[in-house]
């Protein structure tokens, strides 16, 4: 099983960036998605075939999680980031739609985001 985040970087305030997870070696689609953050903090969460999305109040209506299951991927679109979005954020995968991080069976190794002037 592997989770493979991408799309992290440096990027100013109230710029944007789209986090990548590959997923390989489960079958995607059986799992609802999770993006969190810090430590494991809950950013989003997303049903098995793309049902139900939902946010932590700290996204403000900012970011959007999205999945393709046909490539095995889910995202996460940042908008209009904030230094306080610094992080390193994390992909997730669990057998139950929840934002519950000790629910979650698989998780990424993380992808850096700095926002910063």
């Amino acid at each position: 099983v592997q989770l493979v985040e991408s799309g992290g970087g440096l990027v100013q305030p109230g710029g944007s960036l789209r986090l990548s997870c590959a997923a390989s070696g489960f079958t995607f689609s059986n799992y609802a998605m999770g993006w969190f953050r810090k430590e494991r903090e809950f950013v989003a969460r997303i049903g098995r075939l793309g049902e139900n999305p939902y946010y932590a109040e700290l996204t403000k209506g900012r970011f959007t999680i999205f999945r393709d299951n046909a490539k095995n991927t889910l995202y996460l679109q940042m908008n209009n980031l904030e230094p306080e979005d610094t992080a390193v954020y994390y992909c997730a995968a669990s057998t139950v739609l929840t934002t519950m991080r000790n629910q979650y069976r698989y998780w990424g190794q993380g992808t850096q985001v700095t926002v910063s002037s």
